[in-house]
């Protein structure tokens, strides 16, 4: 498939997902259930935590995480009280317990209240945002948390392609007209936007010629970037919806 023609497919498959039937069966369905900025952030920050396996299954216990909070995830995180975080306590997602689900909150209550908000952290390092996902991961964990829950927050410069905080950057940032991405943070442009890499994106980039790299690690992510970047310099992770897509529902 000649470049030009690689370009046109996926553009075309963009438009196939990148609207509003995607986000019955996608993750991103939880923070759409919200109109409140903080809402949306924490909501969508939650879920993207927690969006490794089965998507079902995802979206069921996100729907259960928010509904620890009261379905009120900005308000619960800012203004609980320790003894309302008894029944967070039970949550578990695969590797995800309820003791990391407790540090995430304190953690949260403390980027809102000290850090002025996820949008601010994340805002820091705009040209290099796996350098900014790193810095995030040192706020995250500054508060006391146990060991066991840094796993749950990938770094890109230890060689992670940080797939699930890449998908959540997407949600907040990218902007468009289709209704799936949000595109309430105005301090990152998507040009500096990374694809969530993943198994199905991976097969798929390989499979079309635009991955080499076997590992879905942080090198491979680069590589991909580059080339997506090639195809639209603007908007390069619209291309997400396209591998993601191929690989996933139609099984390329």
């Amino acid at each position: 498939m000649q470049k030009s023609e690689l370009k046109d497919f996926l553009e075309e498959k963009v438009v196939l997902y990148n609207n509003s039937d995607f986000i019955a069966d996608d993750p991103i369905q939880i923070p759409h259930l919200y109109t409140l900025k903080e809402d949306i952030e924490i909501a969508g920050f939650l879920s993207a935590t927690i969006a490794w396996g089965n998507r079902k299954m995802i979206i069921q216990n996100a729907h259960k995480m928010m509904e620890l909070m009261g379905n009120s995830p900005y308000d619960f995180v800012v203004n609980h009280k320790d003894y309302q975080l008894e029944k967070a306590e039970t949550f578990v997602h695969r590797t995800f317990n309820g003791l990391d689900f407790v540090t995430f909150i304190k953690s949260l209550q403390n980027i809102y209240l000290n850090h002025n908000g996820l949008e601010n952290i994340f805002s820091q390092n705009t040209e290099n945002l796996q350098q900014g996902i790193s810095d995030f991961k040192k706020i995250f964990f500054e508060i006391k948390h146990p060991a066991r829950t840094q796993k749950h927050i990938s770094d890109p410069l230890k060689g992670s392609a940080a797939k699930r905080i890449n998908m959540y950057l997407r949600w907040m940032v990218r902007k468009d007209n289709a209704g799936v991405d949000f595109g309430i943070w105005n301090k990152i442009t998507p040009a500096n936007l990374s694809c969530p890499l993943d198994v199905h994106s991976g097969n798929v980039a390989r499979k079309l010629g635009i991955l080499t790299r076997k590992q879905n690690d942080a090198k491979a992510l680069l590589e991909l970037d580059t080339a997506l970047r090639n195809m639209d310099k603007n908007d390069p992770v619209k291309y997400d919806f396209a591998l993601f897509g191929l690989g996933a529902i139609e099984k390329f």
